[in-house]
């Protein structure tokens, strides 16, 4: 089975941050990442740019909506994520509870739903 990890955590937070502590989380997640690489759990993952780079696209009577920022305002915002394999639900959460930014934020665990492609 696949799961989405979700990350999300205070983007002001993250830039209160030394530059020393920045280094240590990314040295947590570099070995987080490599431990479920070596593990055959590994699908995709990556940290994603500023919350003021993003667009919110929507359709509204047939007309397309486009405006800056995230979709919704939260206290929290997706930082990043990872795409896993794992036998079952309680396994991707044993998972989540390993990435770094779950001792900060939040880690969002999401069954991927997998449709029969036709052949």
């Amino acid at each position: 089975m696949q799961f989405m990890m979700l990350i999300y955590h205070q983007e002001a937070d993250w830039s209160k941050k030394s530059a020393a502590d920045r280094e240590a989380m990314y040295r947590e997640y570099r070995e987080f990442r490599q431990n479920i690489v070596n593990d055959g759990q590994f699908r995709a993952g990556s940290e994603l740019a500023p919350v003021s780079s993003a667009t919110t696209v929507r359709i509204r009577e047939g007309k397309r909506q486009v405006t800056d920022g995230p979709f919704v305002e939260t206290k929290e915002q997706l930082g990043g994520y990872f795409l896993i394999e794992a036998r079952s639900f309680d396994e991707a959460i044993a998972i989540a509870a390993k990435i770094p930014s779950a001792s900060v934020g939040s880690i969002e665990v999401r069954p991927i739903v997998e449709h029969n492609q036709p052949s």
